[in-house]
């Protein structure tokens, strides 16, 4: 698919150019004349399109950008502001313009008929749980609820991650420097000693010449290092990107002291999060498993999630389902256990 400039006007006149995504100018056009625009003209966006010099637009909505968003929407909703006007407004008030395009179809939608949900999902760009929470919002009546919900979640996975990232500076920083050091040291200082030494013609200590020795046959076959670092790294991403490849990642990262259990609890968190704010939202137990399995990054957690869903749609319990799988920690299970537990004596 490429990228589009449209030029339309709206039922009341209004004149405005939005950017979109579709496989031919005809395509876009017809799309936008079926949903009520007159439509000026459709151009391919580009960096020379059109005869004008046009700066791609960076196509990324930051998490800050969304979690924002999300917070205004709410407050919105809650004024009692129609969903229609409340994007329009928070659309007109949005900065990153391929956020502005996406906000705009999402309006053009709903006024169209569509649901909120189905005109998120429809951009292939916000994660399936959002759009799986609008539409448990949608459902039981309470929209306002399930989003403040899912703001919480993402306001807290946000400053986790802020925290990460500012914890990882320095650790990076020395890692880099370390790293520049000794490529400079290997490259330019010991040759130089080397030549040095070799001109004097004095003998050298065993520990020096070994050293000498060791540097000059690291930096004569340097170049075939970096190359094949590099090309292993670029096989290592493609294998991370399949099924089994993605598992195999994820079992060494299970298998390595200390830093494995802390992964695995971080992930059984951000499942439990995803999957209490879907049930909170309406949304049955299936459908809440299946959408906050396909939500996880990780794949050995992916998978396990799913093997477990298929349990639990047979007619098993979710607590004996996770722990069958062997990755959930005891904790965890038996947490769901009692919760279980106690949902089945609720009514008696």
């Amino acid at each position: 698919m490429a990228e589009f400039l449209i030029k339309m006007a709206d039922e009341r006149g209004r004149i405005r150019e939005q950017s979109d995504n579709g496989y031919s100018e005809a395509e876009v056009r017809e799309r936008y004349v079926q949903q009520g625009f007159l439509v000026y003209w459709v151009k391919p966006r580009g960096l020379l399109a059109g005869g004008e010099i046009r700066l791609p637009v960076r196509k990324r909505v930051k998490l800050d950008q969304f979690v924002i968003f999300n917070q205004q929407f709410v407050t919105l909703i809650h004024a009692g502001l129609p969903i229609v006007q409340a994007l329009e407004l928070l659309a007109k008030r949005q900065r990153n313009a391929y956020f502005q395009g996406l906000l705009q179809d999402v309006r053009d939608r709903v006024k169209s008929g569509a649901l909120l949900s189905e005109a998120f999902e429809a951009q292939n760009v916000f994660p399936k749980i959002y759009s799986t929470t609008i539409l448990a919002g949608e459902k039981s009546g309470n929209l306002e609820e399930t989003l403040t919900r899912y703001v919480g979640f993402q306001r807290l996975a946000l400053t986790f991650r802020k925290k990460l990232l500012a914890s990882l500076i320095y650790p990076t920083i020395l890692v880099i420097g370390v790293t520049v050091l000794l490529s400079m040291l290997i490259t330019f200082v010991v040759p130089r000693f080397a030549d040095l030494y070799k001109d004097m013609g004095a003998p050298l200590p065993a520990v020096t010449q070994f050293t000498l020795t060791i540097a000059l046959s690291i930096n004569r076959v340097l170049p075939v290092l970096l190359v094949l670092f590099f090309a292993s790294g670029y096989f290592l991403w493609r294998w991370s990107k399949t099924d089994r490849g993605a598992e195999k990642i994820d079992r060494f990262k299970l298998w390595l002291p200390i830093l494995g259990s802390t992964w695995l609890r971080y992930q059984v968190a951000v499942f439990s999060r995803m999957l209490s704010t879907l049930l909170a939202g309406g949304l049955p137990l299936v459908p809440a498993l299946e959408t906050a399995g396909s939500s996880m990054q990780s794949r050995l957690m992916k998978n396990a999630i799913m093997v477990a869903t298929r349990h639990v749609r047979e007619g098993r319990s979710l607590s004996s389902s996770m722990e069958e799988s062997g990755i959930f920690p005891e904790l965890s299970v038996e947490m769901i256990e009692v919760g279980e537990s106690t949902a089945l004596c609720r009514p008696c």
